[in-house]
């Protein structure tokens, strides 16, 4: 009985195995997460701001990025669900 090899092929193994037609689905879990891309931009900030937010990093022991994605994420997910209640204007 011939043994069959239990190497795991390469992603460019698979991609060949695809172009020739051969069935690649054994491969693929369909359990993914879509990363999306990331772009970097600057935000001008007072030195009031940046010493709360760099107390704040110190005392979670972030990063001040980590507070900063942080409390975006959380005021752009408050306004997705239009709080009720709030006096403020969603920007």
């Amino acid at each position: 009985m011939p043994r069959t090899s239990s190497k795991t092929p390469t992603a460019d193994e698979i991609a060949d195995m695809a172009t020739r037609g051969d069935d690649v689905s054994t491969y693929f879990t369909n359990k993914f997460t879509v990363v999306r891309p990331i772009r970097g931009v600057n935000v001008d900030l007072t030195e009031g701001m940046l010493r709360e937010l760099d107390e704040r990093a110190g005392r979670l022991n972030v990063s001040r990025q980590a507070v900063i994605k942080t409390l975006l994420r959380q005021v752009l997910d408050e306004g997705r669900q239009g709080r009720v209640g709030s006096r403020r204007k969603a920007i």
